[in-house]
């Protein structure tokens, strides 16, 4: 049996190394394809595969076991739960892995994509910018089927061109700039506030208008402090958690 082949990651030695590998491994598991193998490699292949050592490869996988993802068996290797879906919340460490991690795993419809002026709350974001391209997803739940949260980016037009939507609806946003166009991300900025459901909201969500929501805006900068993405996200107030760790050392 062919193991499942993980995505590749750039390790930032800022922040704890068996961290990254396992939101990167796990943004992985819950972005698979179906017909991809429920067989993960040997620690030593994934120490080798992530540039780790095997010690912080263990404790990885300790964590996506912990979860639920995966399961381990002596003797006849480490397996992802055909179940596998989003449980714990993710813990934010200022990764882009992480946030990777944290938007994966949930069926997501692509509703549309249309070249829009630059206006409203935007205009900070993309001074000297006339037009972006606005991309609309909705993401569903990919057990119950019920909408969690629905999304609008806006994306400078030249970044667009390389955009399939066809990847949209199986990597967040954030995965494609970085590892399909080829954007260096140099930090991403995140606002969560609560807002009240407008029609729209009320309507893709499925829940009534004026019911409390999330509201989630998240400004992606490329490594010359351009911003590339500007994502407002949002979520059913029932179906969102968010959870920052802050480290004192």
């Amino acid at each position: 049996m062919t193991a499942f082949a993980p995505d590749s990651l750039v390790l930032n030695r800022k922040l704890p190394l068996w961290y990254q590998v396992s939101q990167s491994l796990r943004a992985s598991i819950l972005g698979r394809t179906p017909d991809a193998s429920l067989r993960l490699p040997t620690e030593e292949q994934l120490a080798e595969h992530y540039g780790v050592s095997v010690l912080t490869m263990r404790q990885a996988l300790k964590e996506l076991e912990g979860e639920g993802l995966i399961s381990r068996h002596r003797r006849r290797g480490t397996f992802i739960e055909p179940g596998a879906r989003r449980g714990a919340p993710v813990r934010l460490l200022g990764s882009v892995d992480a946030i990777v991690a944290q938007q994966s795993g949930e069926r997501t419809t692509v509703l549309g994509h249309s070249r829009e002026v630059v206006a409203g709350d935007l205009l900070e974001h993309f001074p000297g910018t006339a037009e972006v391209v606005t991309y609309r997803r909705l993401r569903h739940d990919s057990q119950t089927g019920e909408p969690s949260n629905w999304a609008e980016n806006a994306v400078l037009p030249e970044l667009a061109c390389a955009i399939d939507p066809a990847d949209l609806e199986r990597w967040p946003m954030t995965k494609v700039i970085r590892d399909i166009v080829g954007v260096r991300i140099s930090r991403i900025t995140d606002t969560v506030e609560a807002r009240l459901a407008d029609p729209e909201t009320a309507e893709l969500l499925r829940v009534p208008l004026l019911s409390p929501i999330l509201h989630y805006t998240g400004v992606t900068y490329d490594e010359e402090g351009r911003v590339v993405d500007v994502a407002r996200i949002r979520y059913r107030g029932d179906r969102f958690s968010f959870t920052v760790t802050v480290d004192a050392t």
